[in-house]
Order: C-alpha cells, then sequence, then structure tokens
C-alpha cells in the first residue's frame, strides 16, 4: 500500500518493540484501541484508513465501534468480533491461560514452535523454509513477558463482544478471508450480514494471514477498497 498511501504500522502494546506494563488492564482490546486513537491524535490524524489483522482486526474493529468518525475505512485480515456466548469465551480464556502459563514455565522458544505448529497456520508451510525461519525469528524477538499479559488481557474470550454493537458500526468495512481459512471465512459472511455497509473478500490459496500467504492480491483488494 506504501506507494499509493502513507502507511503506519505499530507495535501494539506487548509485541514487538512497544513496552509492556505490569498492569493487566493495559493490555486488553480497549486500552489498546486508546492507544491507536492517541497515537493517531499525536499524528495529527483526525480520520485514517484502518487495517487490522486478526488480534489487531479485533482492536480495529472494536476501535471503529467506539470511534466511527474518526474511521474512514475498516479492512478485516481473519478477524472476528469476539464470543457472544459466555461458555466459549470462559472456554477460551481457559486457553489462553494454559498458553500463558505455557510461557512462563517452558520459555519463548517452545512456545512459539507450539504456536507455529498449530493448524490454523499450516498453510503457511508453502511459503518456504526461509520464510518459516524469519517468522519464527521475529516471533522470538518478542518479550517473553508481553505475550503473557496480551494472552490474559487480549484473548477473544477475555476481550467485551462486539455482537450487539455491529449493527451500528456503519464504517465501510472489508472483511478478508483466506479460502483455506473455513472456519475466519464463515465468520466474515456471518460479519458482513450483520456490519450495514461490508463486503467479503475471500482470497484463493490462502490460510489464516492471507496478508502473507497472497500479499498482493491482499493488497489490490484493500487498495480497492481504501479508494472506492
Amino acid at each position: 500500500l506504501g506507494p499509493d498511501h502513507r502507511t503506519i504500522v505499530p507495535d501494539l502494546v506487548g509485541h514487538g518493540s512497544s513496552t509492556s506494563p505490569e498492569s493487566p488492564t493495559a493490555h486488553s482490546v480497549d486500552a489498546m484501541v486508546d492507544h491507536v486513537i492517541a497515537l493517531a491524535d499525536a499524528l495529527a490524524l483526525p480520520t485514517f484508513h484502518l487495517v487490522g489483522y486478526s488480534m489487531g482486526g479485533r482492536v480495529a474493529l472494536t476501535l471503529a465501534c467506539a470511534h466511527p468518525a474518526r474511521v474512514t475505512t475498516l479492512s478485516l485480515i481473519g478477524a472476528s468480533a469476539g464470543l457472544a456466548d459466555p461458555a466459549e469465551r470462559a472456554q477460551r480464556r481457559a486457553a489462553d491461560e494454559a498458553l500463558a502459563t505455557d510461557i512462563e514455565g517452558s520459555g519463548l522458544e517452545a512456545f512459539v514452535d507450539r504456536w507455529m505448529a498449530n493448524p490454523l497456520f499450516a498453510t503457511q508451510s508453502r511459503l518456504g523454509g526461509d520464510f518459516l525461519a524469519s517468522a519464527r525469528a521475529q516471533r522470538l524477538a518478542n518479550d517473553p513477558a508481553g505475550l503473557v499479559r496480551s494472552l490474559r488481557g487480549a484473548g477473544t474470550g477475555a476481550m467485551t463482544a462486539l455482537h450487539d454493537r455491529l449493527a451500528h458500526c456503519a464504517v465501510p468495512t472489508l472483511l478478508v478471508a483466506g479460502a483455506d481459512d473455513p472456519k475466519f471465512a464463515a465468520i466474515a459472511e456471518d460479519l458482513a450480514a450483520v456490519i450495514p455497509n461490508a463486503t467479503v473478500a475471500v482470497i484463493e490459496d490462502a490460510g489464516h494471514a492471507a496478508h502473507l500467504e497472497q500479499p498482493d492480491a491482499v493488497a489490490a483488494v484493500i487498495r480497492a477498497h481504501l479508494d472506492a
């Protein structure tokens, strides 16, 4: 998107080069929404296009629901609105707590290897050994404590589900999902049925991280959405 648009790609709290405050609430989805708004304010951006993937997609959708006047367009890749069912939320919180405990007990390297073995990311194997080695190195550069706090504070089970707010989120929305990620392709269709101004783009030969597996195709559909 760079040749056509100014792109700002922040590391969300607990990830990459961002700090990781000890407070659990600093890692919540709502807190990350506030961080993104503060960044936009610091950059004097009263409105902006917003793109989010996976957890970042949940942050982006929450932001668009809370601050629709700030968001010109919204593009979500492999994202959800959280979990509406309390039992499912509790189950997911327990699963994320187990992952957090695994990092604390077994260390970051073992966790990254376990994470990359998740069937959700299996399709990335077609990108080859060099890509997988680079992705592994990038993940190992994270702060273990930050990932632990993020799992506990910003997991799908911990966030406030957005389903009762979607019908009032009139931001033009593009929902991107890989054709080889049927779970999130179905979620995209479900969201598009509720969000007033939403379309779905299914990317062939791509899984959950469609923007990594088919970057040109994903950039093309997002660029068309931004420029519509």
